[in-house]
C-alpha cells in the first residue's frame, strides 16, 4: 500500500495480454485514474467518470480521452464543447483549459506523458495519487 493506503499493483509485464473490463473492475472511485499500461514515458491510465471534474489545464502536454462506455462531454471555454461516445477519442491540446464530465458513469482510457496531474494546474480536492498501477 501506498502512503494513501491505495494498493499498489504490479504492472501487467510489456508483451501479455490483459482485459480492460477487469482491470476497471478494479476501480472503485470516479475520477481516480489508475495506470495500465507504459509505453516508453507514456502511460495508458482508465478512470471512470461521473459528474463534474475541475476545469484544468495541461500547459506541458496534449492529453487524450477514449471512451470505452458510456458518454464523455468536455466543456472547454475557448472552443465548442464535444461529446464522446464509447469508441470516441478526442486529443485536448497543451494549455487548453478544459472540464469532463458525464451524467452516468463512463468509463474512459487516458494516454498521457507519466507524471501528469490529473487536475492539471488547479489542483484540489479531485486531484488523484499520481502512478498508481491497477
Amino acid at each position: 500500500m501506498d502512503a494513501a493506503g491505495t494498493p499498489i499493483a504490479a504492472p501487467t509485464p510489456k508483451g501479455e495480454a490483459f482485459a480492460l473490463a477487469a482491470k476497471l473492475a478494479g476501480i472503485d472511485a470516479h475520477f481516480s485514474p489508475r495506470v495500465v499500461a507504459e509505453m516508453n514515458d507514456i502511460q495508458f491510465k482508465l478512470v471512470k467518470v461521473q459528474g463534474d471534474f475541475t476545469w484544468h489545464r495541461h500547459e506541458h502536454t496534449d492529453e487524450a480521452f477514449v471512451v470505452l462506455q458510456g458518454t464523455l462531454h468536455i466543456a472547454y471555454r475557448d472552443r465548442a464543447d464535444i461529446v464522446l461516445h464509447a469508441g470516441d477519442m478526442a486529443v485536448v491540446p497543451r494549455g487548453v483549459e478544459h472540464c469532463p464530465r458525464a451524467d452516468a458513469e463512463c468509463h474512459v482510457l487516458l494516454v498521457e506523458p507519466r507524471g501528469v496531474v490529473n487536475t492539471g494546474d488547479v489542483g484540489g480536492a479531485l486531484t488523484a495519487a499520481n502512478d498508481v498501477w491497477i
